[in-house]
């Protein structure tokens, strides 16, 4: 499945909810759901394939601030693992009320942090068994770190002001570099092909990377992709 091609340039929630229950539908998983905030609109965002019961059932206790599977991916950098969870209070009140609507304690939330402090996270659920889904899992994980950043980046974009901070033009040679990389080619590669030095490669990489607001040069090819300027290879 081509990020290209199920995220369009412009989403909204509608759009965002289809791409979700894409994800469920290529991968043989139950459930998805986006959750991310954006201080600079103060706006936050939930958006999932549960059910409407679920979604007012939690919204009304007020899981979102108990919820452990959040709580965890604020704190974390990397997927978080369900199994790995406290067994504390918190976790036994969300998943034995969730339990109920037919939702499985078995699945995966995969944090994302934006460098305008936005934050967000893709969470995913299975009622597949637990070596079947460490199976699945780990087929899975980097197309699913990958959709969690192209939906945090296209929901947060969606904001004007958010936009307009973000948006610096990039150099034809920092495009070009982009390319190269997105091709798989190293700096190194890519200094012999353009006749420049690796250091001045980097240079460029850097540049680029500040102009689109990328901690790293995976998250600038990104973000680059989804704005059109390069090309997925």
């Amino acid at each position: 499945m081509d990020l290209t091609d199920i995220l369009p340039e412009r989403t909204d929630e509608v759009l965002v909810i289809d791409v979700l229950q894409r994800i469920c539908d290529q991968f043989g998983l139950e459930n998805a759901a986006y959750a991310g905030s954006n201080p600079v609109s103060g706006r936050v965002h939930g958006l999932m394939t549960y059910s409407p019961d679920w979604q007012a059932h939690y919204a009304k206790n007020g899981y979102h601030r108990i919820d452990p599977t959040l709580i965890e991916a604020r704190r974390s950098i990397a997927p978080v693992d369900w199994h790995r969870l406290a067994p504390d209070d918190n976790f036994h009140t969300v998943f034995r009320d969730a339990a109920d609507f037919g939702i499985s304690n078995r699945g995966l939330t995969i944090p994302v942090r934006g460098p305008l402090g936005d934050v967000g996270s893709l969470s995913v659920t299975t009622n597949l068994s637990e070596p079947e889904w460490e199976k699945l899992r780990s087929g899975i994980i980097a197309n699913l770190q990958s959709f969690a950043v192209h939906i945090h980046d296209r929901v947060m974009r969606e904001d004007k002001l958010m936009a307009v901070l973000s948006d610096h033009q990039l150099s034809s040679r920092e495009i070009e570099i982009l390319q190269w990389i997105a091709a798989g080619k190293t700096q190194t590669d890519i200094g012999g092909i353009l006749s420049i030095s690796h250091r001045t490669v980097e240079v460029h990489l850097r540049s680029a990377r500040t102009k689109l607001n990328a901690l790293t040069t995976a998250q600038a090819i990104g973000r680059a992709i989804s704005r059109g300027l390069i090309y997925p290879e």
